[in-house]
């Protein structure tokens, strides 16, 4: 893989990207769903039934969230964005945590919404999503205008992704010509199903990961085993 063969490059990111900056993923040996039972906590119903315990999960990742730093996976990618400036260059992240803006990425969409912004939980309600950083304790903030429980703004189970940040990762993906899928395992939909459309489109296609997909995937012409931080500044020159 040479970068400056490539001119619409396509980057997508999952929790391995941000496991070097102390941010724990939801599944895997050290996830977070070894300590909380997610789907209990992290549904729409949940929100609905039990916000309290939705703010105490949300909330305590809101604060690491905040207080993590970017590592140099998050650097090389926005680095490159800065160096090619005559290349299109997308990044598509299934993370929450705000760390590739941070690090200085433009043209950042985000499947799953954002830590650092607040919602009402109340579909009607005209309040517009802000940004927060506060944590709230354990007790669910009330919208100001009109008393529900306030949320994060990130896509809990059983909801669909944010139109917008759909809508522009299959704009990019329809005339890609590399696709690089790092820190995922590539299994969750509907971004597992990402590397097959930017296949179809021509990309050359590209996992880069801690570990092989098992079963392996036919879609990506190429998978690089190792870890994001440690390859990326060397992978994207």
């Amino acid at each position: 893989m040479e970068i400056g063969h490539y001119q619409r490059i396509v980057i997508l990111t999952g929790a391995g990207v941000s496991v070097a900056s102390g941010l724990r993923p939801f599944r895997g040996p050290e996830g977070l769903c070894n300590d909380w039972e997610l789907e209990d906590v992290s549904s729409a119903s949940a929100m609905h039934d039990r916000p309290n315990d939705v703010w105490r999960l949300y909330g305590d990742m809101r604060r690491q969230a905040l207080a993590a730093k970017p590592n140099p996976a998050h650097v090389a990618i926005a680095n490159l964005q800065r160096r090619e400036t005559t290349k299109s260059i997308t990044v598509i992240t299934q993370n929450v945590d705000g760390l590739h803006q941070r690090a200085g990425s433009r043209n950042v969409f985000e499947l799953h919404g954002s830590l650092s912004q607040t919602r009402c939980s109340q579909k009607s309600c005209d309040l517009v999503p802000f940004h927060d950083e506060r944590v709230y304790g354990h007790s669910a903030p009330e919208c100001p205008r009109c008393r529900s429980p306030l949320r994060p703004d990130v896509v809990l189970f059983d909801e669909a992704l944010p139109a917008e940040a759909e809508w522009q990762a299959k704009r990019a993906l329809r005339d890609c010509d590399l696709f690089l899928a790092i820190g995922t395992s590539g299994t969750v939909h509907p971004a597992a199903g990402y590397v097959r459309s930017a296949r179809y489109a021509g990309a050359y296609t590209v996992l880069i990961n801690i570990e092989p997909s098992s079963p392996r995937n036919p879609a990506f012409h190429e998978e690089i085993i190792g870890r994001a931080e440690e390859l990326l500044a060397e992978l994207l020159q």
